[in-house]
């Protein structure tokens, strides 16, 4: 029985290693603001697998941006039909290497109230603009929430910026590597009731292979 135990833990180790060594796939986001480059992380392979299927079953092909907050985010997923999602959640992939800096891609979910597990809609997701934060909030925050920033983390939100609150609540599967000015291109447009830009901007996602 030990023997059949080491060997399961083996190859576990085995298939972590070989996700690890996997280049990460890179999407672009093409937009009328220009082009979002992104890279998936290997670490959250549900998240990833599943945002490349609905990429070339062409869901997200003139899917609209159609919530966009200055100095939060910009979160887009619905299909150009109207559909909100494609009727399934993916299981929470929250690790803690992973924090909503500037410019990562992180999936939209409904409330802890009837959604405890923190599981993600099917095709919702964000991109972080944020804003900095200084250590010093966030030593606040964490004293507040219990949840605690590495130095590094505290680095990044000093100087690069992100959303620190969404922390321990979101799985983050990506990042952007180019075109983050498009980001703050779009996060910058007028905005209606309900954070609903006044001007449709939609997207069109390809797989880089």
């Amino acid at each position: 029985m030990k023997r059949i135990l080491l060997i399961f833990s083996i190859l576990i180790s085995l298939n972590v290693l070989a996700q690890n060594a996997k280049p990460e796939t890179l999407v672009v986001i093409h937009t009328s603001y220009g082009d979002i480059t992104a890279k998936l992380y290997n670490d959250t392979p549900l998240h990833r697998d599943n945002f490349i299927k609905l990429i070339k079953l062409g869901w997200y092909n003139n899917s609209p941006f159609h919530r966009i907050i200055k100095q939060f985010m910009i979160q887009g997923g619905s299909n150009a039909d109207g559909r909100p999602d494609p009727g399934y959640t993916i299981p929470a992939e929250i690790l803690p290497n992973h924090f909503h800096k500037k410019g990562v891609l992180a999936a939209a979910r409904m409330p802890d109230n009837v959604n405890p597990r923190k599981e993600s809609s099917g095709s919702q997701f964000y991109i972080v603009q944020g804003r900095t934060m200084p250590a010093s909030y966030l030593d606040q925050m964490s004293a507040q929430t219990g949840h605690a920033f590495t130095d590094e983390q505290k680095q990044v939100y000093a100087t690069l910026g992100g959303t620190p609150h969404l922390d321990g609540g979101y799985t983050v599967f990506g990042e952007v590597v180019m075109g983050i000015e498009v980001v703050d291109a779009i996060a910058a447009v007028q905005t209606a009731k309900g954070d609903k830009p006044l001007k449709a901007v939609a997207m069109t996602i390809e797989v880089l292979e």
